[in-house]
């Protein structure tokens, strides 16, 4: 088999020589090949887009973060080509929710050796999708500042949660399922496919990648320890605090313009989105004891 892997140099704040010697290493005794193409935070769209029409691989990997993830999926959706993930990046949580290993050998076994699930997308108004998580508001504003002032690793979200904490606000929002329309005083909206964040913090236990739905988590309250622990809990958040409701489809609006991000990508100030599932679109390697 061919296996193109796509590889920012700069996700995770640190080069990626020993991810790209640990690919090298590992197909050089191999009957597959490895195709190695280096995206540049400009042009990666039409990067991976060439490199898989040259090519035409049999898997796809993405090397980096959650974002680095979402470009290559984005080239990928509805072809059945497999998706693989090294995580090489901040913060990865899409890796950490498919229980994707952290060490190089182990996460390529999983390339070469694991078994395929199909995982649905959530189209955001018709031009964008999410793999992961997509919110308005407070984490979204982190986001921004971690984008805005190059921080990487964890101590850079740190500081970024900290200078957040200083200019919190709450938003005024209306959510449209299609089923029931609802007004709430929030925080922060969360379009979550999956369950955690990539620290680890558990924002919607219930999420299942493959069910043809997506949550939207509502943070109605939350006060300064709350809003910290968000970040760094690997646990479920206090019921009090949040509100979750199960979609398909929904409208959010909000009375001023507010925060987004997709997949750990910042997009601007909003005042409305239109999102729908997009059941099995992507087809993603995971471990072969990950439960289906």
């Amino acid at each position: 088999m061919t296996f193109l892997f796509a590889i920012n140099p700069v996700s995770g704040g640190k080069g990626k020589t020993d991810w790209t010697m640990g690919i090298k290493n590992y197909f050089a005794n191999s009957t597959h090949v490895a195709e190695l193409r280096y995206l540049d935070g400009k042009t990666d769209a039409q990067i991976v887009s060439q490199a898989i029409d040259e090519l035409k691989p049999d898997r796809v990997v993405a090397v980096g973060g959650d974002g680095t993830l979402k470009i290559v999926a984005e080239q990928l959706v509805d072809t059945g080509i497999p998706l693989g993930i090294l995580p090489a990046g901040s913060a990865n949580g899409m890796a950490r929710e498919l229980g994707i290993p952290a060490a190089i050998q182990e996460s390529l076994d999983v390339v070469v050796n694991g078994k395929l699930k199909a995982v649905d997308l959530i189209a955001i108004n018709d031009n964008d999708i999410c793999l992961h998580l997509s919110d308005i508001g407070l984490n979204a504003q982190v986001v921004r500042y971690y984008e805005k002032n190059n921080w990487r690793g964890m101590f850079g979200y740190f500081r970024s949660v900290l200078k957040t904490l200083r200019k919190r606000r709450q938003l005024r929002v209306e959510i449209d399922t299609g089923e029931e329309c609802i007004q709430r005083i929030a925080f922060m909206i969360v379009l979550a496919n999956a369950r955690m964040y990539g620290t680890g913090a558990v924002i919607n236990p219930d999420g299942d990648l493959s069910d043809g739905r997506f949550e939207v988590v509502i943070f109605r309250r939350m006060h300064l320890w709350g809003i910290i622990k968000l970040f760094w809990r690997y646990r479920p958040f206090d019921p009090k605090y949040i509100e979750i409701i199960p979609a398909t489809s929904v409208t959010i609006e909000t009375h001023r313009r507010a925060y987004f991000q997709i997949d750990g990508e910042y997009r601007g100030r909003i005042t409305r989105l239109d999102a729908r599932i997009r059941p099995g679109a992507v087809t993603m390697l995971v471990p072969p004891d990950v439960s289906m």
